[in-house]
């Protein structure tokens, strides 16, 4: 299944289309606005105007071979890489590479049967190993034409969660010095999130939010929605047309964040009533999700400006929590030790 159409941007695009057809296209590029705007379709459609064999002046062609294949997310010199979950732990680098290049190829996989892709797990991220695949593939030479594009999406997620830099200073060594033939192109909801030395060496482009006749034309073109149901989405999507097609149990999560919170601000005994409102077994599911949104939250905090040390730490142990919630846990047990670890943070 195709990528569905880039809706929106035109200001954007214009000046890309601008500069590429003038040879002042950067090589390394950060495109930065809320999330759920078109980030990345935004520069996937880059990368088709890039390989495009006859592109036109608004753009990629879109019926050439190479537009067919970034359409279908097939070109092999276009390298998409997003946040994964790596599933074995442990294992010596140059397995952590091949885990992660498998569990990147799932994820494409299902984004080329289902395009409107889910956002990202909490535990999801680009580690160490997500930046030496991405090494050994700017090392390649183009197969098919002049040049290669690297889009990384979430880029905020470089920076492991303990606050260890190993991933982000590994690309930034890429950004320094990057191959002749190739663009990298960087995505961030939150791009003071991301190492201010790659923000130094990377043009930053702001990508705002679309106009509700954009999203609502999505709406009925691409979720064949009514007038009805197509104005309540636009009302709740903010311009966001991401915000239509991610995770449904998004607000159910959100809800299910604030609620905990609340509870943990409440003292003892209503942190231990709320861990107790946990399912006694199989930590997937519904707890997981209750995780995903604390996670939300806590990066949104720390994004607004509070206390960033607190709130790295809580982040750190909602991510710990979330990755032992993939285990053999008693969700209860978790939630109630999690709780005292987040009644810390303001």
């Amino acid at each position: 299944m195709p990528l569905p159409p880039l809706y929106g941007h035109e200001g954007i695009r214009n000046r890309l289309v601008g500069a590429f057809a003038s040879g002042r296209l950067p090589q390394a590029l950060l495109f930065e606005g809320p999330s759920g705007v078109g980030k990345q379709r935004l520069a996937l459609w880059l990368g088709q105007l890039l390989l495009c064999e006859a592109p036109a002046p608004a753009g990629p062609c879109g019926a050439c071979r190479a537009c067919r294949q970034v359409l279908g997310l097939a070109h092999p010199d276009l390298h998409w890489f997003v946040p994964v979950e790596v599933a074995k732990r442990g294992a010596d680098a140059d397995k952590q590479v091949d885990l992660v290049e498998e569990a990147l190829g799932e994820e494409l996989e299902a984004r080329r049967k289902q395009p409107f892709y889910e956002a990202p797990s909490g535990l999801a991220a680009h580690g160490i190993a997500s930046v030496r695949l991405l090494q050994r593939r700017l090392a390649l030479t183009p197969v098919t034409g002049a040049r290669k594009v690297v889009v990384v999406g979430d880029a905020e997620r470089l920076v492991p969660q303990r606050s260890s830099p190993e991933a982000a200073n590994a690309l930034l060594k890429a950004l320094e010095e990057p191959p002749a033939d190739t663009t990298i192109v960087l995505t961030a909801a939150d791009p003071e999130a991301v190492l201010p030395t790659i923000l130094s060496r990377v043009t930053r482009l702001r990508v705002g939010r679309l106009p509700d006749t954009v999203v609502a034309a999505f709406c009925h073109q691409e979720l064949k929605l009514s007038d009805r149901d197509t104005a309540t989405r636009v009302a709740l999507a903010g311009g966001r047309i991401g915000t239509l097609v991610g995770r449904a149990g998004g607000e159910e999560a959100d809800r299910a964040a604030a609620a905990f919170l609340d509870s943990v601000r409440g003292g003892p005994a209503r942190r231990y009533a709320a861990a107790l409102k946990q399912p006694t077994y199989q930590a997937r599911g519904a707890f997981t999700d209750l995780l995903d949104g604390l996670l939300v939250r806590l990066r949104a905090a720390a994004s607004a400006g509070g206390d960033t040390a607190k709130l790295i730490e809580a982040i750190a142990r909602t991510l710990d929590a979330r990755e032992m919630a993939q285990g053999n846990v008693n969700p209860q047990l978790l939630a109630a030790v999690l709780a005292d670890d987040l009644a810390v943070v303001p």
